[in-house]
């Protein structure tokens, strides 16, 4: 062998980028993805950790600087300007319509989509003592915690998934409520103390999921990636995304949606709640003035995206039907 040898990767190897947050859960997930790449595909992966601007505003709700679309920005500029290939994202934190020039072209398969409780002196929330505090940010899951506990005060709870435990265990908190899917993918399942079946609390639309965002231009990526997607996962989070979309589903509205099935040739049954949005800032002794929580079910055969997204529509009519407002309109319009 020749001194001047170098050894060189085989031409048909691909070398990609993948966009992230880097949080120790979104670093995770990235890494899940780029071993996926690398066992499946064969290709070579770097990855490009990134501060988005969600992650840098810690002292006000999402619903009040701008909503989910600020953790996934400053990827999609990495993504257009070509310092990355592709971003990888919680699904449930990826707004509704990507902006044009960029396509969702892989949905991965669902870890447990449910909410978790947890706290270190109590097992659940009936267990709570009246009045006590819950921390969250999400107004879906104040909504759903105040119908089914109305004398409990939540208070905000920002920051990553290891800055919301560091503040419950300093006290600031009786109970928070997560998400299960990051804590078990974190290997911290033995903080969680009660899951919320869906009919306690209907998760968000798209949780546990995630998704891979590409240029729309890019469709070698997009036809590669097509072989590592889960499609009854993806069929789902498509009827619940829709649900969302079609209400003008963002953070600043209380909005639930999630599937059950399909399994084999089953109809899927896609559930949705819709809550008042007043309800952030009622004080629990005046909740009896607030509208009520609409909560709709209807099932449907779903084989592709075009009836996943006409089951969407169908639930989000009949919350509309039920009182719920869609959110461009002012409750009394």
């Amino acid at each position: 062998m020749s001194a001047s040898f170098q050894p060189t990767s085989p031409p048909d190897v691909k070398k990609v980028v993948i966009a992230t947050r880097e949080s120790r859960l979104a670093m995770w997930q990235a890494e899940h993805v780029k071993a996926l790449l690398e066992s499946r595909l064969g290709w070579r992966v770097e990855l490009l950790g990134m501060t988005t601007q969600g992650d840098q505003i810690l002292d006000r709700s999402l619903s009040k600087v701008g909503g989910k679309g600020l953790f996934v920005k400053e990827l999609e500029v990495a993504l257009s300007e070509g310092r990355a290939d592709l971003a990888v994202h919680s699904l449930k934190d990826v707004p509704m319509d990507l902006p044009e020039g960029f396509a969702l072209a892989c949905v991965l398969e669902r870890e447990d989509p449910r909410d978790a409780f947890v706290s270190n002196q109590f097992a659940s929330l009936a267990a709570l003592p009246q009045g006590a505090i819950v921390g969250t940010s999400s107004l879906r899951r104040l909504v759903l915690i105040k119908a089914l506990r109305p004398d409990l005060v939540i208070h905000p709870l920002r920051g990553n998934l290891d800055t919301r435990l560091r503040k419950l265990d300093e006290g600031q908190y009786h109970a928070i409520v997560l998400a299960a899917a990051g804590l078990k993918r974190l290997g911290l399942e033995s903080r969680i103390r009660a899951t919320f079946e869906p009919g306690e609390m209907l998760p968000a639309a798209g949780q546990g999921a995630l998704g891979i965002e590409v240029r729309a231009d890019r469709a070698d990526l997009i036809t590669a990636l097509a072989g590592l997607a889960h499609q009854p996962t993806w069929l789902a989070v498509t009827a619940e995304r829709t649900v969302s979309r079609a209400m003008g589903g963002s953070c600043s509205m209380p909005l639930a949606a999630f599937t059950q099935g399909p399994k084999g040739e089953a109809p899927m049954q896609l559930n949705a709640a819709w809550g008042d949005p007043a309800t952030a800032e009622t004080p629990s002794a005046a909740a009896s003035a607030l509208a009520p929580l609409v909560q709709v079910h209807q099932s449907a055969m779903v084989r592709n995206f075009a009836e996943a997204e006409a089951l969407g529509e169908a639930v989000a009519a009949q919350l509309r039907a039920g009182g719920a407002v869609w959110a461009g309109k002012a409750p009394d319009a």
